[in-house]
């Protein structure tokens, strides 16, 4: 029996006050909808069928990557009526999973276990206890303990707001029979639309079994509504994933100080202090120390580096037994070889910088290629933008730049030449050499320094 997932995403998510649909409110930097899209491919369905409403254009570009269906609801009409616009596509015989775009910390594995609930014409549906239910639709059982309807709490009496067993919306059930109770909805309630919920009901009165089988964790169905739901579901997908990350031998300092917004995959014996961020793919070998207050972006690091903090690292490859920061910052297309330093407020953009190499502060280098063992002074500048076009600069091996040099692009430093600190250098510097440009230093004999006038 083939599996169909329904995703319904369709709300406008007014409580967020935000011109950005709700489902693309971004966790971990990823829309939540797409977290919905990644669980529910990991159940191998034959087809995925997103309902989307507000913003329609946005949502489907945000995912225009993935394989779903896209289905439109143009008058949001309930949640009921949302997934009848989805099933006339759905095969009789196949399963229907129903799930919410704003709910993104399900597990794959909870779904499957719903989805084998619904074997044998079964209706399954998911459902979790909370310690304060205010807000969530009851889950009425009869003297038997079998599911026999959910009521919102808008339309619950007293006795019903007092049970703590709560819907969660997700559910399984056969196409054949999920479309005949979809189509025998009324909106006869509080907020006069078409409940998926209702189904519940109709199918006990059918006759047909109705299995509720409860979620692990509240942390598992957390809905997201506003802001602070956003921030608590936040913090929760970055434990997962710090858990799952300390699990297979990374150590974090501090678990709850740790952001990871893409793909992280670490080494042996790796360290990372506290309030790191995480964005993009990186790569971290062994016995990597990432200090605090850190960036690290679509980034890769060998074996044995240090990470100093307040550094801002994106785009770039670090070599082994390396030296970085304390705030440096390596800007996209800087490639550091082994054994290399970049030390404290040094800024490098598309550079190569050769093994055992030094840039250890003050220093901005972009566009340039850098041999082996050269060493930088402080406050050096390659000059490589003349307002129209960028230029390279050209390092040689063994080479020695002096402190307070501007290196003027397009120029190249022979091999084992020194440059005297405080030149400017607009030609090639040749090899085994010592280049200067310095104004000749005088003394006037005598000289008195203005004084301002006093007033009476």
């Amino acid at each position: 029996m083939s599996l169909h997932i329904v995703i319904l995403a369709a709300g406008q998510g007014k409580r967020m006050n935000s011109a950005l649909p709700k489902v693309l409110q971004p966790l971990g930097d990823r829309p939540l909808l797409r977290h919905v899209v990644e669980t529910a491919q990991a159940l191998a369905p034959a087809a995925i069928h997103v309902v989307y409403g507000h913003g329609g254009e946005r949502v489907q570009q945000a995912l225009a990557d993935m394989p779903v269906r896209w289905v439109q609801q143009a008058e949001q009409l309930g949640t009921g009526h949302a997934v009848a616009q989805a099933i006339g596509d759905i095969p009789d015989q196949a399963r229907v999973l129903v799930l919410y775009g704003d709910v993104p910390l399900v597990r794959a594995n909870t779904l499957n276990h719903l989805v084998s609930a619904a074997d044998n014409g079964a209706l399954a549906l998911l459902t979790v206890v909370l310690a304060d239910p205010t807000g969530y639709g009851r889950i009425v059982r009869d003297d038997d303990n079998r599911v026999q309807r959910i009521v919102e709490e808008r339309d619950a009496d007293s006795a019903e707001r007092h049970i703590h067993e709560t819907n969660t919306g997700l559910l399984c059930a056969g196409a054949a029979a999920l479309r005949d109770w979809l189509s025998r909805l009324t909106d006869d309630n509080d907020q006069g639309e078409y409940y998926l919920t209702d189904c519940i009901a109709l199918a006990a009165a059918d006759g047909v079994p109705v299995t509720a089988g409860q979620a692990a964790s509240e942390a598992e169905t957390q809905g997201i509504n506003n802001k602070l739901d956003l921030s608590r579901a936040e913090r929760l997908f970055q434990r997962r994933q710090a858990d799952a990350l300390m699990a297979a031998g990374l150590t974090l300092r501090d678990p709850a100080r740790f952001d990871l917004r893409g793909v992280l995959r670490a080494g042996r014996d790796t360290e990372i202090d506290v309030d790191v961020v995480i964005e993009g793919r990186v790569i971290l070998g062994d016995n990597v120390f990432v200090g605090p207050h850190v960036v690290l972006k679509n980034c890769r690091i060998e074996n044995d580096t240090r990470i100093e903090s307040h550094s801002v690292v994106e785009g770039a490859t670090i070599g082994a037994r390396c030296a970085i920061g304390p705030f440096a910052r390596l800007r996209p297309d800087t490639v550091v070889a082994d054994r290399a330093k970049i030390g404290n407020f040094v800024e490098t953009k598309k550079t190569r910088l050769g093994e055992a190499s030094k840039i250890n502060h003050l220093s901005y280098v972009g566009d340039a290629r850098i041999g082996r063992d050269v060493n930088i002074g402080a406050g050096v500048i390659t000059c490589n933008y003349d307002g129209l076009s960028k230029h390279e600069t050209i390092i040689e091996d063994g080479a020695f730049v002096g402190s307070d040099c501007q290196l003027v692009a397009p120029v190249t430093i022979g091999r084992e030449a020194t440059i005297g600190a405080g030149s400017t250098v607009t030609r090639n510097a040749p090899a085994e050499a010592l280049t200067l440009s310095r104004v000749r230093q005088s003394t006037v004999a005598g000289w008195q320094r203005p004084s301002k006038k006093t007033t009476k």
